[in-house]
């Protein structure tokens, strides 16, 4: 090793840091074994389709010869893209047992290639577990079989009855679980003895189907809420289900009475209306653990912090935490805001969205960075079988990266004091409500972000009054008895006497539908706006009606409750709490 950190030539003059080189149509560094850097020669014969890449562990095995192993080149499908032999098989096998100087000496080969290549058009979204992962995975041949086998020995999984595939082609709903727990040295000060953990912090992170823009609905563990029937799956097969409970803590829905990360996700969905599709879960030792191998990550604080139950003391100004004192600063509240856990939320986003900051950063282009980073992130996570593999979870993180940072924005459910008790909260619906439709409907959380399709209905300006409003209420897919509460509510809310309920739909809908003649565009205008109902919901017909023909209102999937609008908003509502993960300028007050 030389001054500048680089690796000796070996015998055949290949110096390790030559063989990282930066892909600028990737945006990765790749492995290249050939001494003449001329690249990798071209395969004799490609690939059959659908054959098992030798990069990644197979069922059957396959991998214990002495093949030299293929570099895996990622494109932007599925992940198993075509690999291409390396240029000579003893070079190939002593790079793999030189894995630790070839990652290290990456740096070197980083700084020597500069500049780097801009992001063409967006800044990316690293998300610090899977993403990371993604990389270091992908980084070379010789070191992604050992690299596979290790990251997959440091997951843990839990099967909660739900198998969804890493990729898919709609939303996502990922959800984050921070429990209580802590293992190990120096386990005592947080957490119940001998608990497996409550769901002490919880993030719903919606990434839109478009990959525009992320959502990241921070959830207080004193909420009282409902916690749904639970099926959880025993260590001998079977499964157990466990009675759900009424007006209880949100952070009872993990470790009470056997409860799986499962039951917060059911919970969760009782809660939002949002299908979820993953979740990961992490104790406090993966903050000390992640914030050690990034070398600490920069919060602010805008006035003194002394809080003697987190053992935090900072002064104001700018601070890089790491260890225990970035596990303080997650968990103080005494000495900050009211003191309470929705001030602790807070502290919270801002220190991943400077972590997130970080591990996109520059600092973190070499792969045996990254390598440190996803050995730390696999080891503290739990997460449920359909992203329970590095592979999985390379693809998972591979479609989220797409999200540009300043297009990520954390918010809070919003909740109010509980006047039975004071120390939990419950639901603020007036806000909740149009906020979680926000979110179902894919719509950014950003002030000025457009109202962009919705808006109010583009029906007449001309409205008929109440009296001269006739629509026949049917039930197509809304909660049981909603088309008779419907009509009660038009009848002796709005005074819409010719209001009738005609039972339930024929068909099914997603959506809830208004069907009108155009001699009934006045009544149509006047109940779309009482019932908030977007433009796409109304349907005219070709002819004229009759002078007592009713109107047809199909009350759809997406309808709750009469007088909650149907039509999300397109800007956050006033008076929820939200900041861009983009934000530096963030100090706890």
């Amino acid at each position: 090793m030389d001054a500048q950190g680089r690796g000796q030539a070996d015998d055949n003059n290949v110096d390790p840091a030559d063989q990282w080189v930066f892909n600028p149509d990737t945006g990765n560094y790749e492995l290249r074994l050939d001494p003449s850097g001329q690249g990798p020669a071209r395969p004799a014969d490609r690939k059959a389709p659908g054959r098992r890449s030798a990069g990644r562990p197979g069922a059957g095995g396959g991998d214990s010869d002495t093949r030299p192993l293929p570099v895996q080149r990622r494109g932007r499908g599925d992940g198993d893209g075509d690999a291409e032999p390396a240029e000579g098989g003893r070079a190939a096998r002593r790079a793999a047992g030189r894995a630790g100087a070839a990652a290290a000496a990456a740096g070197a080969a980083a700084s020597r290639r500069k500049p780097k290549p801009k992001a063409s058009g967006r800044r990316k979204f690293l998300y610090w577990t899977a993403g990371v992962v993604g990389f270091v995975l992908v980084a070379g041949c010789g070191t992604a079989f050992v690299i596979y086998q290790q990251l997959d020995g440091n997951i843990k999984k839990v099967d909660v009855g739900e198998e969804n595939s890493a990729v898919t082609d709609g939303p996502v709903n990922l959800l984050v679980i921070g429990t209580d727990a802590r293992t190990g040295k120096g386990d005592t000060g947080y957490g119940d003895s001998g608990s497996v953990g409550h769901a002490d912090t919880t993030i719903l992170m919606h990434v839109s189907k478009d990959r525009t823009n992320a959502t990241a609905l921070s959830i207080p563990r004193d909420l009282v809420t409902d916690i749904p029937d639970c099926p959880t799956k025993q260590p001998d097969g079977s499964t157990k289900v466990v009675p759900g409970q009424r007006h209880v803590r949100f952070n009872e829905s993990l470790g009470q009475a056997g409860r799986d990360p499962g039951c917060t996700w059911r919970t969760v969905e009782k809660l939002t209306g949002l299908k979820i599709n993953h979740f990961m879960m992490a104790d406090f030792n993966a903050v000390k653990d992640l914030s050690n191998a990034v070398d600490g990550v920069e919060v602010c604080a805008a006035k003194a912090i002394d809080d003697p139950k987190s053992h935090l003391k900072l002064s104001p100004g700018r601070h890089v935490v790491k260890g225990e004192q970035a596990l303080a600063f997650v968990r103080t509240r005494h000495s900050v805001g009211t003191g309470s856990d929705l001030s602790r939320i807070k502290l919270q986003q801002q220190f991943v969205g400077s972590l997130i900051r970080k591990l996109k950063s520059s600092a973190f282009s070499s792969p045996g960075k990254l390598l440190d980073v996803a050995q730390a992130a696999t080891k503290a996570l739990t997460v449920d079988t359909g992203i329970g593999t590095a592979g999985k979870l390379m693809d998972f993180g591979d479609d989220l990266k797409k999200v540009d940072l300043n297009k990520i924005t954390f918010a809070t459910v919003p909740v109010l004091d509980n006047p039975r008790d004071k120390a939990t909260v419950v639901l603020d619906s007036a806000k909740a409500e149009p906020l979680f439709k926000m979110v179902q409907q894919d719509h950014a959380l950003a002030k000025g972000a457009g109202k962009g399709a919705g808006g109010k209905p583009g029906a007449p300006v001309k409205k008929a009054p109440a009296e001269l409003v006739r629509v026949d209420v049917t039930n197509g897919g809304g909660p049981f008895g909603a088309a008779q509460e419907t009509v009660d509510w038009l009848q002796n809310t709005k005074g819409a006497r010719l209001s009738t309920n005609a039972g339930n739909a024929p068909e099914k809908l997603s959506a809830t539908r208004l069907e009108y003649a155009p001699n009934q565009a006045d009544q149509a205008a006047t109940l779309a706006e009482w019932m908030g109902l977007p433009k796409g919901a109304l349907k005219k017909t070709g002819a004229d009606a009759g002078p007592k023909v009713p109107m047809k209102l199909v009350l759809g999937k997406d309808f709750t409750a009469p007088g909650s609008p149907i039509e999300a908003p397109t800007e956050t509502p006033e008076g929820v709490q939200h900041v861009s993960a983009d934000d530096k300028n963030i100090c706890a007050k």
